[in-house]
């Protein structure tokens, strides 16, 4: 099985589960009147509809490049991991609006043991399905499986905290435990959301991605051709399974244009071998000398300057 049918299969069955999950939850919910059985349910409903849509943003991200996408579709993932976020935050907040809702209106529990059971049930099943998406999106260096993984594993903590409450209310009778756990809960869960979109805003903003760059560094501070005298200007992104990478290498003055071009190819291939992604490497060639002036011919060639002026 490829990659990206392993990830899309991980993917479906999580949501498969998810809904299974939430119709137990929301049966505890209904028979113990508890606001945090109540949140551990909303937080499925949230989930549910965050899978689907990271299910059909992978399914996006894997279309080719096309004559409007010259790049491909892969960076919708950040868009479905930055989703997925808002959504869960979304959660937290009606989660923490209904418990204070209930803590000013009052509120009775019932039927807390059978709730404990129905929940538990949901608990492990999630606990083995985010093991299971999380493990295949490490193994195949998928952010979209492992933010889905991570959501799911944040579901069963939740579903802890509230089999622990509901025992400790079923041993004590003090009701109020379940309004100040629920409130605990909202705040868990939107913490977790706002790290999925910190990660989805880095991703838009092309920040840097240490390991990859570390990787880069170390192939060309130790592989560069005999040929090349250094290298300048690196940049790279990284989109889905694809990492884009650019730089420039000077190459000593009497070298011709196909060994250096030869050389050039040969070290894309180490930067390429030197990442775990895939990877598309463009570099510039460049004569040794004199650098700084070469460069500063193009210093306003991209401003108001006419070109008649500029050549």
């Amino acid at each position: 099985m490829t990659a990206s049918a392993r990830v899309k299969n991980a993917l479906r069955i999580s949501l498969a589960v998810s809904v299974l999950s939430l119709i137990v939850k929301m049966g505890a919910f209904v028979i113990t009147d508890s606001t945090t059985a109540m949140s551990d349910a909303a937080e499925s409903v949230v989930h549910v509809l965050a899978v689907a849509f990271v299910l059909y943003g992978y399914h996006l991200s894997l279309k080719p490049a096309d004559d409007t996408h010259l790049y491909g579709h892969e960076r919708v993932e950040f868009l479905s991991v930055g989703v997925e976020g808002v959504v869960i935050i979304l959660a937290g907040i009606s989660i923490l609006f209904l418990a204070i809702q209930n803590l000013i209106t009052g509120f009775e529990l019932q039927n807390l043991s059978t709730g404990i059971y129905l929940v538990g049930f949901a608990a492990v099943v999630n606990l083995i399905l985010g093991l299971y998406v999380q493990k295949v999106g490490r193994e195949e260096n998928s952010m979209i499986a492992i933010s889905n993984g991570k959501h799911i594993l944040t579901d069963v903590w939740t579903s802890g905290g509230v089999i622990v409450t509901l025992l400790l209310i079923n041993i004590t009778g003090w009701v109020y435990l379940d309004t100040i756990v629920s409130i605990s809960i909202a705040v868990y869960i939107s913490y977790e959301g706002f790290k999925l979109i910190r990660y989805s805003v880095d991703g838009i903003m092309d920040a840097r991605n240490p390991e990859v760059h570390n990787a880069l560094e170390t192939v060309l501070e130790n592989e560069l051709p005999a040929t090349a005298t250094g290298w300048h200007h690196l940049r790279h992104r990284t989109s889905g399974y694809t990492t884009w990478v650019e730089l420039h290498v000077t190459f000593k003055k009497d070298i011709s244009l196909k060994k250096a071009h030869d050389d050039a190819t040969v070290l894309e291939r180490k930067l390429i071998d030197a990442l775990k992604s895939d990877a598309i490497v463009t570099i510039h060639l460049e004569p040794e000398a004199p650098h700084d002036e070469l460069h500063e011919i193009l210093k306003d060639a991209n401003k108001n300057q006419r070109f008649d002026d500029f050549v």
